[in-house]
């Protein structure tokens, strides 16, 4: 059923969505959500519905519940994958579905997969970014067809007409300014939205709130000082962006506990969460690379690593690097020691597993960029929000109940920010205590 008409007097129609789930109350709450933005809304009460609609309307993206009777959304994507490969495709589901996600990823190809229950601001966001990476990749196509031409006509030109070819050659280099310029936007967008699926894959756990970015932004610092190519430098930042994307299906009450207190079934299912994410991306051919990396990031030089026991240089060097950066943030907040380690202890601790845990390459080149970054101890108090002022400044991170970054230690408050906070505050229903630098005294 459609929702919205189509208005043949515009110039061009506007974006038109397909919701997909047996759940009435689900399609009237996206239908609700997505009619004030402009968009053609269809809906669809079941996989062979919606494929009944897709025959019928074009479609630009579609999102689908993943659990439906008849016909699962993994089935339903994968035969919208094969008939209208153009058409965006967006996973619906819950965290303990990742079984399921990882054959939607695989069979559907999907762009992106939303948890049960929504933030609607963040799939607004969601879909609207879809659709705008849909017309970068539509206008890229149409870009290098026009370039195409364009050579093609070059070589037609009669070796007498060099003003001729002057003149296509000018128009062919700023097309060609215009395709890198696509490309770059392309490029852009493709980072943003690691970065934004790396922070859904902390939202399990609190304490994880940053690490991806932090491993990610050393990882990549590492690789360059090691002169791996662009290319290379590229599949280690989104490795380390995604590198937890395996541990999405673990027991909350395995992800609470430091590595070192497992034991038993639990210490076997972190085990295999680097082949499980390394599983989840191979259906996304450019971050094969990436995916191979995040497979590795648990061995160790002395081949006493996971989950393939490698050693020495049959690890990937992307790899060996994702491995220390993971480690150095990991030993601080406290998600791999029994207690957390400080910035100088945590140096300590990477450079004492040169040549056991880590590379000894990789430890030469980071030790010497930690000497003199060690910070002292915060002196800090504990205020509620009630009691902040402008120009306060965080000693840490501000970081939600479900583990969303808010704000990043050191951050200057505002009065603007102030009252965001009190906002938040009363529309989530709880109180926040935050940890505020110290002023000296005197």
């Amino acid at each position: 059923m459609s929702d919205m008409p189509i208005n043949n007097d515009q110039p061009a129609s506007p974006p038109a969505l397909l919701f997909v789930d047996d759940e009435a109350n689900i399609l009237s709450a996206l239908r609700r959500l997505f009619r004030p933005h402009g968009y053609r809304v269809h809906t669809a009460e079941g996989g062979a519905q919606g494929l009944e609609l897709l025959e019928r309307e074009p479609v630009d993206l579609v999102i689908s519940d993943m659990r439906m009777p008849n016909m699962d959304g993994a089935q339903f994507l994968e035969q919208v994958r094969h008939k209208w490969p153009d058409t965006v495709r967006i996973l619906l589901t819950g965290y303990a579905d990742v079984s399921s996600t990882i054959a939607a990823i695989n069979k559907g190809q999907i762009y992106r997969y939303i948890s049960k229950p929504w933030n609607d601001d963040d799939i607004v966001l969601l879909v609207k970014q879809a659709l705008e990476l849909k017309n970068l990749e539509r206008e890229k196509l149409r870009l290098e067809a026009l370039a195409q031409r364009q050579n093609e006509e070059l070589k037609e030109l009669n070796a007498n007409l060099e003003a001729k070819v002057l003149e296509r050659t000018q128009e062919v280099r700023q097309t060609m300014s215009f395709l890198d310029l696509a490309n770059k936007k392309l490029k852009e967008s493709f980072i943003t939205s690691l970065k934004v699926f790396s922070n859904l894959i902390e939202l399990r756990e609190r304490s994880l709130a940053g690490h991806s970015r932090r491993v990610a932004d050393l990882a990549r610092t590492l690789a360059k000082r090691l002169n791996l190519s662009d290319s290379e430098v590229n599949d280690v930042f989104a490795a380390a962006l995604l590198h937890d994307i395996g541990k999405i299906g673990l027991p909350d009450t395995v992800l609470a506990k430091p590595f070192v207190a497992l034991a038993g079934e639990e210490r076997d299912l972190v085990l295999r969460h680097p082949a499980t994410g390394q599983a989840a991306l191979m259906g996304l051919e450019q971050l094969h690379g990436a995916a191979t990396l995040i497979r590795a990031h648990h061995e160790r030089w002395d081949g006493m690593g996971y989950p393939d026991g490698l050693s020495g240089l049959a690890i990937p060097m992307g790899a060996r690097i994702l491995a220390l950066a993971n480690d150095y943030d990991a030993v601080q907040i406290g998600t791999q020691l029994s207690k957390k380690l400080t910035q100088s202890e945590a140096v300590t601790y990477i450079v004492e597993g040169r040549g056991k845990r880590y590379d000894p390459q990789v430890v030469d080149v980071f030790a010497p960029m930690m000497v003199g970054q060690a910070k002292p101890a915060v002196a800090e108090i504990e205020l509620k929000s009630t009691q902040l002022k402008p120009g306060m400044s965080l000693s840490r991170d501000l970081v939600t109940a479900e583990g969303i970054l808010l704000l990043s230690h050191d951050f200057v408050l505002t009065a603007v920010i102030i009252e965001q906070i009190h906002n938040f505050e009363r529309s989530s229903g709880r109180a926040m205590t935050l940890q505020i630098r110290k002023k000296k005294e005197g």
